[in-house]
């Protein structure tokens, strides 16, 4: 493999690295959010929000690790993102997880537009990050309808 193939490949990985890492930002607030609600709004909130934020984090991570193995790059270790300051408020974290969320998306999108995955990727690579892509699509408004809701 010629360098200039490694070095993007490695440039690519390194885009989903950030993408997965405002998923774990998302996460975390989500997860501050969960701890200051009743019992029904955590579970409303962990069905409509954590879970698919959750499943778009693993299939990001599936989809990184895979494609580092395939392609002989050094695999990344991803950590947790650290809790909020609870005076955030349920509200504060959702708005933080939003964020987390529509900047991760944003950042696969370009990645895709800017065509890399097709140039020096791999089908497995444009699937995953489609998924990924999918999964994450209805968050924001699912967090909108959320917030509408809270506190009735």
């Amino acid at each position: 493999m010629s360098y200039i193939a490694a070095e993007a490949r490695q440039e690519l990985l390194d885009e989903v690295a950030k993408a997965i890492d405002e998923l774990a930002v998302a996460l975390a607030a989500l997860g501050d959010a969960y701890d200051q609600l009743d019992e029904r709004s955590a579970d409303t909130l962990e069905e409509e929000l954590f879970r698919p934020v959750q499943s778009a984090y693993g299939r990001a991570k599936r989809t990184h690790t895979e494609f580092a193995a395939r392609h002989a790059l050094p695999p990344r270790s991803f950590a947790s993102a650290p809790s909020g300051a609870a005076s955030h408020g349920v509200k504060g974290f959702l708005e933080v997880a939003v964020e987390a969320v529509e900047e991760s998306d944003s950042l696969l999108g370009e990645l895709q537009d800017s065509m890399a995955p097709v140039e020096v990727g791999d089908p497995e690579l444009r699937a995953g990050l489609a998924e990924v892509r999918q999964t994450l699509a209805a968050v924001t408004p699912r967090a909108a309808h959320f917030v509408s809701r809270f506190g009735r």
